[in-house]
């Protein structure tokens, strides 16, 4: 069969996409993914054979009255074109599309050719784009059960939300830290700020690294391109061991030689943490759409697998605090493991793959 799988604009989308299209592949089908014009989708798939790939103008929606509505229209009705005449010739058994508006040209133009068309949401709350892709797919599939009240109209499925096949690697925490270069003998804290960073996640560790002098304590800290020097700096400033990097491809390594992760609550991310069941501090983004990360932390805060910093309490002196606490409690560390590990979905890609095999033509 053939999929045509919709996934670009952010490590959100792009990522449980190619999770989907992996095993699609391994169970014999043909895919083709659909990204964004933007650079971290070609870095993402820069390597990647196994799959055609295109990629179609897409831009987020502006407010109706913006003079960006222009342009927006504009590349939405050139993106919907290179669809249709893709579909027209490729013929897809079925069009996934995992969110953001570069799933709703695809979407579209499969619902004109009448082909079963799915769309996935992945946290708490569908962003704006969801909700419009909704009302042209056939099926929803969700991450988070919570989600489903806001599709009261479609039909939907609770599959979780999928994650690549690298990832799915066992890998032991010593084998991770050489992997990584780092020492043996020391915890670990991971900082994840997702696909390109966080700004805030950046300044609120690095403004915590004089609590870790002369302990033993060193860092995985992933900042984004646009900060890596700044945070390497600070590092070396405060004498902290650390592998500082802009992004890193090997994420099993990351999650593996890790005792505890600070990090973003995108859908995505805490799908592979709880994955690898690691002890989290969730440090939402403010300014997501509809608060969705601050949602998607609550889920996880609720059943103590994570304990959130929001607002005020999202600053150096107290992030510093929580990881110096959460280090010198192993059996706290252990228990939010469990439940973390409890809240994972470990066969969401399988679940998805077999609904687009049944709806497939």
């Amino acid at each position: 069969m053939k999929f045509a799988i919709a996934c670009g604009g952010t490590g959100g989308h792009l990522f449980p996409g190619l999770a989907v299209a992996e095993l699609l592949r391994a169970r014999g089908h043909e895919v083709l993914l659909l990204i964004s014009e933007k650079q971290i989708d070609a870095i993402a798939v820069r390597d990647r054979t196994d799959f055609e790939i295109k990629k179609i103008a897409s831009i987020g929606m502006p407010r109706i009255w913006s003079p960006q509505i222009f342009p927006f229209a504009a590349k939405f009705v050139g993106g919907f074109l290179t669809c249709l005449n893709l579909f027209r010739s490729w013929r897809p058994s079925a069009v996934l599309g995992m969110g953001g508006f570069t799933s709703t040209a695809p979407i579209l133009a499969g619902r004109l050719l009448k082909t079963p068309t799915f769309i996935h949401e992945s946290n708490a709350i569908p962003g704006k784009a969801n909700r419009i892709n909704a009302k042209l797919a056939d099926t929803v599939l969700l991450g988070f059960a919570e989600c489903g009240q806001y599709f009261p109209a479609k039909p939907f499925q609770v599959t979780g939300t999928p994650i690549r096949t690298s990832l799915r690697s066992t890998i032991d925490r010593e084998t991770a830290r050489r992997n990584l270069r780092l020492k043996s003998g020391l915890q670990t804290v991971a900082v994840v700020g997702g696909s390109q960073g966080a700004h805030s996640i950046n300044e609120a560790v690095v403004a915590a690294l004089h609590h870790f002098a002369m302990k033993p304590v060193q860092f995985i800290h992933l900042t984004g391109r646009e900060e890596y020097q700044f945070v390497y700096d600070r590092y070396q400033k405060e004498g902290i061991p650390a592998l500082v990097a802009a992004f890193h491809y090997q994420m099993e390594d990351v999650y593996g030689a890790a005792d505890l992760i600070v990090a973003r609550s995108g859908a995505a991310s805490l799908s592979e943490i709880s994955y690898f069941g690691l002890p989290t501090i969730l440090v939402p983004y403010p300014f997501a759409t509809d608060n969705h990360q601050s949602l998607n932390a609550g889920i996880f805060s609720r059943n103590n697998a994570a304990v959130v910093l929001e607002g005020a309490d999202a600053n150096g002196e107290k992030l510093g605090q929580l990881i110096d606490e959460l280090l010198s409690d192993t059996k706290r560390r252990r228990l939010m493991a469990e439940r973390m590990r409890s809240m994972a979905v470990t066969d969401a890609g399988d679940k998805i793959a077999e609904l687009l095999e049944a709806k497939g033509k």
